[in-house]
């Protein structure tokens, strides 16, 4: 029963042990080194503080871009590589990655702060949201899911078995009575990797995984539907556009339902690449993916492919103050002008 493999939105192979987690209230703080080819190193996500832009990647590097277009990195309490970054406002962010590593930056990104770690969990976060600033929630690999309510200062885990398909919730129950010591190793590896989150217009929160999993939360994540989904390969990017939404993953499956979330509609796209990301930028909504692709989602749902830069893969795309364009992948950060 048991997800022996963890896909990653770079495609990179991770050994992820399946022991228990154990917090890390006080973690020792091992700084990033400051590289002078780090903007040109493996970069997973663009976020924007404001007007200034804040990129993070491998070793724990996060970079902020200056006035002069050219990025600047910044030490962190990190050397483990980052996988996503969210600004709740121009000040406060927070940055995921491996080890279950949490960084928070009240100053726009010029400096963080190491507010969970945990060796021992020995798995990647792949996405957090803050609702506000004190209450905020991060995902990871084989249904890992960590709350704060206090901006940070602690995290709980929580496991959500309302996610497992049916067949691995009857089996967990059975499991419980019978062997109580495998019901809790099973149950730390049981659940799907959690991809994604994407807070939608209404206030719901919508949540991507491994194994087709989607699911939407009314609460905040204190509880979960999973939602009809015919598809079962993994899903890596989500974005709400024009009254639905659209959800992407693996050899460039791409499915939209409107904000009813009950019939999915699959996309023919020009090409069969995993989509590792999704941005809305000059009205269209764009996906980026493996083999360099670059594809424009129109209104009326038609796609086309924009450019393709071979011997990369793409992750995310984001415009600065002054309306320029960049590209974050495994060739770090380009700019880039489209049609």
């Amino acid at each position: 029963m048991k997800y022996a493999k963890l896909l990653c939105t770079v495609c990179a192979i991770l050994s992820v042990p399946t022991f228990s987690a154990q917090s890390s209230d006080a973690p020792s703080v091992i700084t990033s080194q400051i590289q002078p080819l780090a903007a040109r190193s493996l970069v997973l996500d663009i976020a924007t503080a404001g007007e200034q832009l804040v990129a993070v990647g491998e070793r724990g590097h996060i970079l902020r871009l200056m006035s002069d277009n050219h990025w600047q990195q910044v030490v962190t309490p990190s050397r483990n590589l980052l996988t996503r970054v969210r600004f709740l406002d121009s000040q406060n962010g927070w940055a995921v990655g491996h080890d279950a590593s949490i960084l928070h930056t009240r100053d726009g990104g010029l400096s963080w702060q190491l507010q969970y770690h945990s060796e021992a969990l020995a798995r990647p976060l792949f996405d957090m949201y803050f609702n506000d600033i004190k209450n905020g929630i991060a995902v990871g690999a084989y249904g890992l899911l960590l709350r704060t309510r206090d901006g940070g200062k602690h995290w709980s885990r929580e496991f959500h078995d309302e996610l497992l398909l049916e067949d691995d919730r009857t089996y967990l129950l059975q499991l419980k009575t019978d062997d109580p010591a495998a019901y809790q190793q099973e149950s730390d590896s049981i659940l799907p990797h959690f991809n994604r989150l994407l807070p939608l217009s209404d206030g719901r929160l919508l949540l991507l995984g491994e194994m087709g999993l989607v699911a939407i939360s009314h609460d905040f994540g204190n509880h979960w539907q999973r939602l009809p989904f015919d598809y079962q390969g993994s899903l890596f990017a989500a974005q709400e556009y024009n009254g639905r939404v659209y959800v992407a993953g693996l050899r460039g499956n791409v499915f939209v339902s409107d904000l009813t979330l009950q019939q999915w509609q699959p996309l023919a796209l020009p090409q069969s690449a995993t989509i590792n990301g999704m941005a809305l930028i000059a009205g269209h909504l764009w996906l980026m993916g493996n083999s360099g692709v670059l594809i424009k989602l129109r209104a009326d749902n038609r796609a086309s492919l924009e450019q393709q830069l071979k011997g990369e893969n793409l992750l995310t795309l984001a415009a600065d103050r002054s309306g320029n364009l960049w590209l974050a992948g495994t060739k770090g950060l380009q700019p880039i002008t489209l049609k």
